[in-house]
């Protein structure tokens, strides 16, 4: 797996807050808030194997306490997935296995995974732990093994998985506080509590779809209304709706080349409804050939579970279909293929919990894909009303207001639309062209000639080489203080503590490999590290192997290693300025990219049908809409109130239609020079054939932008009337007076500066 560009940003400040609390000599509890379906453990995993592993705590003793809270077994997921990511480093045990009177304490590094329901629970008659694991016995209990691993001189870093539930009580503090008392605390979730923190370190909603990491939007009953309800009752009709729109998914997967099996999730009611529920969904489910026994329908109750594990539904050529569950996976369950949620009205109300709808929110691959219908996920539920659970981070994806395109006056417009994806995450990714550009700042230091290469040139470059370096006395090694004694009334007033005598200590593999990524790091010219570091470091061994043949050396990364540590300075300075000059590079290879990446739809389209966010949009009676029902935005501008109100009134309009704002292949998009694209606001189809593209604006209002807006749509209009098409458009602003005025001049001028150059729209 791969970090993203906001997981590495938040590790990165996790980290920060970290290293501040150590270095205050305290205890402090940081707070990492990430949208459900964000990656949260796998973005945790790599904070703690950073505390582990990297050369910037090596001076610091931890073991970790993950604390999985929620219902089921699901710190056994936390488990299983602490294991893949970690790959044997750190180790991870479960408690009631590993610790279960087995062991004293918790040793370095090591993570305990811990089910908050075996630790919590007191007797309420005597107030003593109810659980063997907290209870006293022969054997060290839980509470033992704490105490003595804090008396090792241990700290203990305590992660605590969905912190929102049940943190804050008094049970939950008592145990913090009084019986693990961890230095650091690390709460994550989607909602945290927020009653009790240092730091806060929140992840933008927007990050994770931007990334590809989860879906879009969530589209509530789409298309329901195309299936007859003559004969079916809203619980089949939805039943039939999730079914077609699985098979309608999986084709489109298939169209690009993916094996990837969309799976359907039928959430129950979780009272005595859900076994008649139950009943009915297999029946159906049955007429369709999908059954558990035929391995394509899973079962995940608490009192039943079948084709549940692992093997079977989670991979995304997975054979399972469907998945039937009441409340056992709204939290923490990851099966990212998962894209359908059927919810079923319950008799006293229906409330989507946003853990419930997170379950369909993963994107499979991490990715967005060109067919905007696979970036989707998609509720079905016979119920009149949804309530949504408010949640401080929701990122306003769920879409249950729908509109059609009428298409009595609509004749095809066959536009030219523009939609870029994501370019680069500002890294170094190519070695092959980072390579040349490394190995001609080091020819020119060292003196080499670059086409002398083979093993017949080795000693002369060897020579040239250790002119400039030392590759004769190679310390494998490093040398740190010794028996230095600082007067405790001077500590507060030390700026340095230098070294009065030293020792000559062996570095370990790891430790020279850390050196090296350091050093690297520290030379990336801004490049971003985590990405970079693969190619950088291939590029420097390439070197090496390259003018002095270090692949016959029977330790030859030791030797490179010890030859660049030997002489960072120098390595330092050479490794800065390569990535400095790859910049020009990269800057070309963008563009490349760019072109590379850009998606055209030649014969784009007004949508056929769009879903719209019931908080941000709102129903606007109108009649020349082209989208029926009209959904605008509650907070649209003035500007495009006013230009509506015109539009409407106007009788040379046949039919106007609000352009979305999204980077969306649904939404008109027009290419700037900079490749990136903007959606201009209006399309409007006049009676006489004639189609306008409009953008509103504030006058004044980020003018630089405007201006670019301005005369990209005029260089659009031109090119795509050189080939027929019948294209007006301009930039729409309200002035004092109220009074529409357009701009359309290949050269943009601002209102503000030149209100000449705009003429009032008749």
């Amino acid at each position: 797996m791969e970090l993203k560009f906001f997981q590495e940003k938040a590790i990165d400040k996790i980290l920060k807050e970290i290293r501040e609390i150590l270095d205050e000599n305290r205890t402090g509890t940081i707070v990492f808030q990430s949208p459900t379906g964000s990656g949260k453990t796998f973005t945790m995993s790599n904070v703690i194997q950073k505390l582990a592993l990297d050369i910037d705590f090596s001076n610091d003793d931890f073991c970790f306490v993950w604390v999985s809270i929620g219902k089921g077994e699901l710190h056994k997921q936390s488990y299983k997935s602490l294991l893949k990511y970690f790959d044997g480093a750190p180790s991870v045990y479960l408690l009631e296995q590993e610790f279960f009177g087995s062991r004293s304490c918790i040793g370095k590094n090591e993570v305990v995974v811990v089910n908050w329901d075996k630790i919590n629970q007191k007797d309420s008659s005597n107030g003593e732990w109810k659980n063997i694991l907290m209870k006293d016995k022969e054997a060290y209990n839980f509470s033992e093994i704490l105490e003595n691993t804090r008396e090792k001189g241990r700290k203990i870093v305590l992660i605590i998985d969905e912190s929102h539930q049940s943190t804050t009580t008094a049970r939950a503090i008592e145990l913090r506080d009084e019986i693990i008392k961890p230095v650091i605390t690390l709460e994550m979730s989607a909602t945290p509590a927020l009653n009790r923190y240092d730091k806060l370190v929140p992840v933008n909603p927007n990050d994770p779809i931007y990334e590809g990491l989860i879906k879009k939007e969530i589209v509530i009953n789409q298309d329901i209304d195309d299936i007859s309800t003559n004969e079916i009752d809203s619980q089949e009709l939805i039943m039939e709706c999730a079914y077609k729109k699985r098979l309608e998914l999986k084709k489109a997967y298939k169209d690009i080349g993916i094996n990837i099996n969309p799976l359907v999730l039928i959430q129950l009611p979780n009272s005595d409804e859900g076994n008649i529920k139950r009943e009915f969904v297999e029946n159906f489910l049955q007429e369709k050939g999908i059954s558990a026994t035929a391995g394509n329908l899973a079962i995940w109750l608490s009192e039943e579970k079948q084709n549940t594990e692992g093997p079977y539904i989670i991979p995304n050529d997975s054979n399972v279909d469907f998945l039937i569950f009441k409340q056992a996976i709204d939290t923490g369950w990851d099966c990212p293929r998962a894209q359908i949620l059927v919810k079923f009205r319950e008799t006293q109300s229906i409330i989507f919990e946003i853990q419930t709808v997170g379950r369909i929110l993963r994107m499979p691959e991490a990715r967005h894909y060109e067919n905007e219908i696979l970036n989707k996920g998609y509720v079905y539920s016979n119920s009149e009303s949804i309530r949504v659970k408010k949640e401080d981070f929701n990122p306003k994806i769920l879409k249950n207001l729908h509109s059609r395109r009428n298409n009595k006056n609509y004749s095809l417009l066959k536009l030219k639309s523009y939609y870029r994806q994501r370019l680069d995450y500002g890294d170094i990714t190519n070695a092959l062209k980072f390579y040349p550009i490394l190995e001609n700042v080091f020819c020119e230091y060292f003196s080499l000639n670059s086409n002398q290469k083979a093993a017949f040139y080795k000693e002369q470059n060897l020579t040239l080489i250790s002119k400039k370096i030392n590759l004769d006395h190679l310390v494998d090694g490093d040398r740190i203080i010794l028996n230095k004694v600082i007067e405790s009334r001077l500590i507060d007033e030390l700026k340095e503590i230098k070294a009065t005598e030293t020792l000559d200590t062996s570095l370990s593999e790891d430790d020279k490999l850390f050196l090296v990524n350091k050093l690297i790091k520290e030379n990336l010219s801004g490049f971003a590290y985590k990405r970079s570091l693969s190619p950088v470091k291939e590029s420097l061994y390439k070197f090496f192997r390259e003018y002095l043949c270090t692949r016959d050396l029977e330790n030859e990364i030791v030797y490179i290693q010890s030859a660049i540590l030997n002489n960072i300075n120098v390595f330092s300075k050479l490794l800065s300025m390569a990535t400095e000059k790859y910049k020009p590079v990269k800057t070309e290879e963008l563009k490349t990219k760019a072109q590379n990446l850009i998606n055209w739809d030649l014969e784009w389209e007004i949508p056929e049908s769009k879903s719209y966010n019931p908080e941000i949009f709102e129903k606007v009676d109108v009649l020349k809409s082209i989208s029926t029902p009209c959904y605008l935005e509650i907070n649209r501008s003035k500007p495009e109130r006013a230009f509506i109100k015109y539009l409407e009134e106007s009788p040379d309009v046949l039919w106007w239609w609000k352009n979305g704002d999204e980077h969306m292949r649904d939404n008109f998009g027009i290419q700037k020079l900079d490749t990136s694209s903007f959606q201009p606001d209006f399309i409007v189809m006049y009676s006489n054939g004639i189609l306008g593209i409009y953008d509103t604006k504030d006058p004044g209002f980020q003018e630089d932008d405007n201006k670019i807006k301005a005369e990209t749509l005029q260089k659009y209009i031109e090119e795509e009337n050189k080939k027929n098409k019948n294209l007006i458009g301009g930039i729409i602003i309200k002035d004092s007076n109220n009074q529409l005025k357009i701009n359309n001049n290949a050269i943009y001028k601002s209102y503000k500066t030149n209100p000449e150059e705009w003429n009032y729209l008749e």
